[in-house]
């Protein structure tokens, strides 16, 4: 049976056949006024933990609605360990940025202050539901972590040795990306990408001597960070990530 394009929502709430789940007043507003959709209706629930499930939409009310679970369309299974590490961006890049690392399948998004970081404030709770909107966008099962910010070099301080660093070096030392990959092996990955004004001299050596770091270059261009980040992680995904797999499997 091919398989059926349905309307996709994050839901928290465990999933199994038969069991009525909560909607949000978002969720019912954008179900009956946005896509006019009528009690009866079936759309999809999913969440990482129990996949993906066949619903019918079982009633709207003054705050929310409901929804009846009927059978499950796709099992849970395992996305890439990939983080992402970036100096906070301006909203529309930010915003932005965190949608596409959300489609490329990242698993953690971190923002880190360094010592060229502008932007200071951050609005987590509106980045959630960008990530939020993407995966029920692109058929993604888990939603990736996002960290409050902090400070980059304690956040390396406890860094764990087993999960390689690609740090982005827009000084034109490093090996390109394609050639530093190539030797490298598939498993627990992060990306980092500087601020708009690039990293310090002094903090490209301090990462520059970290063991776990590969540092890389990305091209003859300078890029936005916004714009390098996506490049690091699409080079990332298509040489060591689940790119090297068909879509489903």
């Amino acid at each position: 049976m091919a398989y059926q394009a349905l309307t996709r929502l994050y839901v928290e709430a465990p999933l199994s056949a038969g069991a009525e789940i909560a909607l949000d007043d978002q969720q019912a507003h954008y179900l009956q006024h946005v896509l006019r959709l009528a009690p009866g209706a079936e759309i999809a629930l999913f969440n990482g933990s129990d996949g993906e499930w066949a619903a019918r939409i079982e009633a709207f009310g003054r705050k929310g609605g409901s929804a009846r679970l009927l059978s499950q369309r796709r099992a849970p299974r395992p996305e890439p360990d990939l983080w992402l590490l970036f100096a906070p961006l301006k909203r529309a890049r930010i915003d932005y940025l965190v949608e596409k690392a959300t489609e490329l399948g990242v698993s953690a998004i971190w923002p880190v202050y360094t010592a060229r970081t502008v932007v200071e404030r951050l609005n987590l709770d509106r980045l959630r539901a960008h990530a939020r909107e993407a995966a029920e966008q692109t058929e993604r099962l888990h939603l990736p972590e996002i960290h409050p910010a902090e400070d980059l070099a304690k956040l390396l301080a406890r860094w764990a040795p087993d999960r390689p660093l690609l740090v982005c070096d827009e000084s034109g030392a490093a090996p390109p990306i394609a050639a530093a990959l190539g030797a490298r092996a598939p498993g627990p990955w992060a990306v980092l990408v500087g601020p708009e004004g690039g990293f310090t001299d002094m903090e490209l050596d301090g990462l520059r001597n970290l063991p776990f770091v590969c540092a890389v270059g990305l091209g003859p261009r300078v890029l936005r960070a916004d714009t390098a980040a996506i490049a690091a992680l699409a080079l990332l995904q298509a040489h060591l990530g689940d790119w090297r797999a068909g879509r489903g499997a």
